[in-house]
């Protein structure tokens, strides 16, 4: 199978399996980018994923810079069309069944299944930037505060960004 090939069956699949955005199959990506194909490093990954995040638009553009990593122009494109072709074919019908059907008892239950599958997924795509980005005790506390931080705090993430860069340039990570 040619590269632009795999890259189109790999984010195809996971374009109809990003059930709340694609921070919900990022651990499935970064394996059959660094696993099965061996294209990039996990650290790589996390450092792509990173980029895509700190840019502005949607948190998809990981596919995208996935693609030019592997296969340049060609593989963008490539990989962006196949991680929001399916999904948006598939939104557009289910959205038209879910107003066809917006009165049936189902939509609660669906709804509140969906709900924990896509938080465990999203906690998955967590844990597994944190392993491939931990380089010794001094990331890993870094990590650790963040968590603590967004989740005990209201203090906005972007604080945190800049205190982890901070230390980044001063040598403490």
């Amino acid at each position: 199978m040619s590269t632009l090939a795999a890259l189109a069956s790999i984010y195809g699949v996971l374009s109809l399996l990003a059930v709340g955005g694609v921070a919900t199959v990022l651990p499935e990506m970064q394996r059959q980018v660094s696993l099965v194909h061996g294209w990039m490093r996990p650290a790589d990954f996390a450092d792509l994923f990173a980029l895509a995040q700190a840019a502005p638009g949607p948190n998809m553009m990981v596919s995208t810079l996935v693609g030019w990593r592997v296969a340049g122009l060609p593989g963008a494109l490539v990989a962006t069309l196949s991680m929001i072709g399916p999904s948006s074919l598939l939104t557009h019908l289910a959205s038209r069944l879910w107003h066809r059907f917006r009165h049936a008892p189902w939509r609660g239950v669906v709804q509140a299944g969906l709900t924990p599958v896509t938080v465990g997924l999203v906690m998955a795509a967590a844990l597994l930037l944190a392993r491939a980005t931990t380089q010794g005790w001094g990331t890993a506390a870094i990590t650790v505060a963040t968590a603590a931080v967004v989740v005990g705090t209201r203090l906005h993430p972007l604080w945190m960004l800049a205190a982890g860069a901070a230390l980044g340039v001063l040598g403490a990570a």
